[in-house]
């Protein structure tokens, strides 16, 4: 993948008031797939992807950044799955579920988001714990079914 090509794609989702979140491109039999997820607070919601997708589309056909070779453009939301790695991500997740794998002792703990800013994050169990986010080597949102408001 080009610098290039990330720095369109990039500067093209910004326009639109989205975080680039992840940008993939895979082999995909005889054509290629790109992948892109895209951010923002408050959620991104279908209308956002469809804007992105319009946008996406009009400039990468319009440049040579993905060559000759076809491709089929997929533009999704963040996700869930993916884990939270910016102090954006707290911050959108917070109230939200999740478990931290530490790396003093590789020790996970369960928790909800509370409070962030750029340095850390508070996370509320049986009392309230301040992580720095150096001190987190992942975190994942849980799926919660039936979460019931607290």
């Amino acid at each position: 993948m080009t610098d290039s090509l990330e720095t369109l794609v990039e500067s093209t989702v910004a326009s639109l008031g989205l975080d680039l979140e992840a940008l993939e491109l895979t082999p995909a039999g005889k054509k290629r797939a790109l992948l892109i997820a895209v951010d923002r607070d408050g959620g991104v919601g279908i209308d956002h992807i469809v804007d992105a997708t319009r946008a996406l589309n009009e400039v990468l056909d319009s440049s040579d950044v993905m060559g000759e070779q076809p491709y089929t453009l997929e533009v999704t939301s963040r996700g869930v799955d993916r884990p939270l790695t910016l102090p954006r991500h707290w911050r959108r997740n917070e109230g939200r579920l999740v478990r931290l794998r530490l790396a003093a002792d590789d020790s996970s703990v369960d928790g909800r988001i509370g409070a962030s800013d750029d340095t850390g994050v508070d996370i509320t169990g049986k009392a309230t714990t301040r992580f720095a986010y150096t001190d987190i080597t992942s975190a994942l949102v849980q799926t919660e079914l039936n979460r019931k408001d607290v």
